[in-house]
């Protein structure tokens, strides 16, 4: 997808990686930006709409899906990463909330105008979908199951003219990697990459430099061909529920 001249939401979009989306989105000639905060939030260029939306109040997102008529890329961005050791459900219970449930959520909320445009979801995960970081047990674990989520939404959405990509982003120097003591990419860095990624229509967008050094492998690994596999019992399951 070329997003220029086209409608754009993105959520957590105040700052980090959502705020360089932003930008980078506008820098490409996006004609609207639903920029999706979970406070008051102001931007300069005309094209950027603040939509109050908390992805894990199913009122704003309801609100949202029905403000916004015409939709052509969701971008879920929104996330949070808390250190844990998986000893306290309710953190682990927090990480599922914002970073599978909320995606999943305002996806659903915002399919009917998906499909109207033939649209596309970009969904912002992690390499630790992959293999896990311990000391961010949960927001690992979160990942993992949205990276799941996002194979299952593809394969599901792919004959409704919905293409579902999933971002798997390495180190990034936000606020959420500030604990790191390792290289991280910039997060306008980021934003390029990813929108380059949708624009060659890559399935999984490796958008930095930590995340392209695992890109073959995984785009020919075993992991990827199951899902290719697996992907061939939707339109089966399609024919016997008919």
């Amino acid at each position: 997808m070329n997003i220029a001249n086209k409608t754009v939401l993105i959520t957590g979009a105040n700052r980090g990686i959502g705020r360089a989306l932003v930008e980078e989105a506008l820098k490409r000639g996006a004609a609207r930006v639903y920029a999706g905060t979970r406070g008051a939030w102001q931007h300069p260029d005309k094209r950027v709409t603040p939509l109050m939306l908390d992805v894990t109040d199913s009122s704003q997102i309801r609100r949202a899906a029905g403000d916004i008529g015409t939709l052509d890329l969701l971008i879920n961005n929104a996330g949070i990463a808390i250190y844990d050791d998986l000893s306290k459900p309710q953190v682990i219970e927090q990480h599922f909330a914002v970073n599978l449930f909320g995606p999943l959520n305002v996806t659903q909320a915002f399919l009917p105008q998906l499909k109207r445009s033939k649209g596309a979801v970009v969904n912002n995960l992690s390499m630790v979908a992959l293999a896990p970081v311990p000391v961010i047990s949960a927001y690992s674990i979160s990942k993992a199951a949205a990276f799941n989520m996002t194979q299952s939404l593809r394969a599901l959405l792919a004959g409704q003219g919905v293409t579902v990509h999933g971002v798997v982003l390495g180190p990034i120097d936000t606020d959420m990697n500030r604990g790191f003591d390792i290289p991280k990419a910039a997060p306008e860095a980021a934003a390029q990459g990813i929108f380059d990624g949708l624009d060659k229509g890559q399935e999984e967008i490796f958008p930095d430099p930590a995340s392209q050094s695992i890109a073959e492998g995984w785009r020919t690994g075993v992991a990827k061909a199951l899902e290719r596999q697996f992907s061939a019992f939707v339109p089966q399951a399609a024919a016997q529920a008919a």
